[in-house]
C-alpha cells in the first residue's frame, strides 16, 4: 500500500474507499462523547455535518434536537445515511450552500480528506456569523503490549503499509491534523483564532467488535483480501493472548473556531 501524501487531502482514493461496506462501518465505528454532542448543540438548532458518512455524527445531534442535514463525497456512504438523514452527494469544496446557512457546521473523522483551506472557505459561506465550526477525530489508544502485538502482526503481513503505524496511534499525534486544520481556518481569514477541545473516555472491545472495526479504516479498506484476512487472523489471535479483549482507551480532539 502507498504511502498517503503528506497533505491526506490529496490521497482522493484513500478519502472515498470507506464506502466498501457501510453497514460494517456504521456498526462497528465509535461513537462520540455526550460532553463533545452537548458542546455541538450549543451552537444552535440546525448543523451542517461535513463527510457525514453512514451518519453517525448526524443521528447523535438530531437526537438531541438538531435538525442535521449531511454532505457526503461518497454515493455508497449517503445511500446508507439516507436511510434516515437528509444527505447531499458533494466534495464539500465544491459543494453548493444555495442560500443555506446553518448554526454550526461540523465534521467527525473527516477534515484531513478536506482541503483546509478550501473546506474553511466553504465552511465560513454556510455558516450564520459567529456560527461555529468544529471539527474532530476518536483517537484509540489499546494497551501498549497489544498495541505492540498488532504492529508486529502488520509487519509481518504488510511491511510496507500504514497500519503498522496506525495500530500504535499516539493521541498527542493527531496534534498534526489539529494545526492543520487550524492554519487552514486562519489562512481563510473567516473565522476568529481557532480553540481547542479534548474528551477522554475509554471502550472495552470483545474479541469480535475489535475484528469487525479494524476493516473500516483507512489502512485496510484497500487491502487484498488475502493480506486483511492474514492481518485479521494474527490480530484475532494477539487478543486472544491477551485474554480476549481489547480495553481502549480514547481521546476525541477537536478544533473549532466562530465564523467572524
Amino acid at each position: 500500500m502507498p504511502i498517503l501524501p503528506s497533505q491526506p487531502h490529496e490521497a482522493r482514493e484513500v478519502a472515498e474507499s470507506f464506502g466498501v461496506d457501510p453497514a460494517r462501518y456504521d456498526r462497528a465505528r465509535p461513537r462520540y462523547p455526550d460532553p463533545l454532542v452537548e458542546a455541538l448543540t450549543a451552537a444552535g438548532p440546525t448543523v451542517l455535518d461535513v463527510g457525514t458518512g453512514t451518519g453517525i455524527v448526524a443521528r447523535q445531534l438530531r437526537a438531541a434536537g438538531c435538525a442535521v442535514l449531511g454532505v457526503e463525497v461518497d454515493p455508497r456512504m449517503a445511500e446508507f445515511a439516507r436511510r434516515d438523514l437528509d444527505v447531499e452527494v458533494s466534495a464539500f469544496e465544491t459543494w453548493d450552500p444555495a442560500g443555506r446557512t446553518f448554526d454550526a457546521v461540523v465534521s467527525g473523522q473527516t477534515w484531513h480528506w478536506i482541503d483546509p483551506v478550501a473546506g474553511a472557505a466553504k465552511a465560513a459561506e454556510a455558516l450564520r456569523p459567529d456560527g461555529l465550526l468544529a471539527v474532530f477525530w476518536n483517537v484509540g489508544q489499546p494497551p501498549p503490549e497489544l498495541s505492540r502485538a498488532f504492529a508486529d502482526v502488520y509487519r509481518a503481513v504488510v511491511p510496507d503499509s500504514q497500519a503498522a503505524r496506525w495500530a500504535t496511534v499516539d493521541p498527542n499525534g493527531y496534534s498534526v491534523l489539529c494545526d492543520r486544520a487550524a492554519d487552514g481556518l486562519r489562512a481563510s481569514g473567516a473565522f476568529g483564532e481557532p480553540g481547542r477541545l479534548r474528551f477522554d473516555w475509554s471502550r472495552t472491545y470483545t474479541r469480535d467488535e475489535w475484528l469487525d472495526q479494524v476493516p473500516t479504516t483507512g489502512a485496510h479498506t484497500r487491502f487484498p483480501p488475502d493480506d486483511l484476512a492474514r492481518v485479521l487472523d494474527g490480530l484475532g489471535a494477539a487478543i486472544d493472548a491477551a485474554g480476549g479483549v481489547v480495553a481502549v482507551e480514547y481521546a476525541t480532539v477537536a478544533v473549532t473556531a466562530r465564523r467572524s
